[in-house]
């Protein structure tokens, strides 16, 4: 499903399509928010997916900002 997220980095909203259904992230979200670890709340997620949906930074936002191997 597409979500939506804004990004602490730029403030700017961005989307991704996650492999995750609306009950899921619904219920994902509510796990995560009563103290869950990300990676269980939603374990159907890669950790680009689940930075996305903590922090709204996208993959490229992060390569811009951290870089690779310069």
């Amino acid at each position: 499903m597409k979500v939506t997220n804004t990004s602490i980095l730029t403030n700017t909203e961005s989307s991704m399509d996650l492999p995750l259904t609306a009950t899921q992230l619904a219920q994902g979200h509510t796990l995560w928010e009563g103290g869950t670890l990300l990676q269980d709340a939603f374990p159907m997620l890669n950790a680009s997916e689940r930075e996305f949906i903590k922090t709204g930074i996208t993959p490229q936002q992060w390569e811009d900002y951290f870089g690779g191997d310069e």
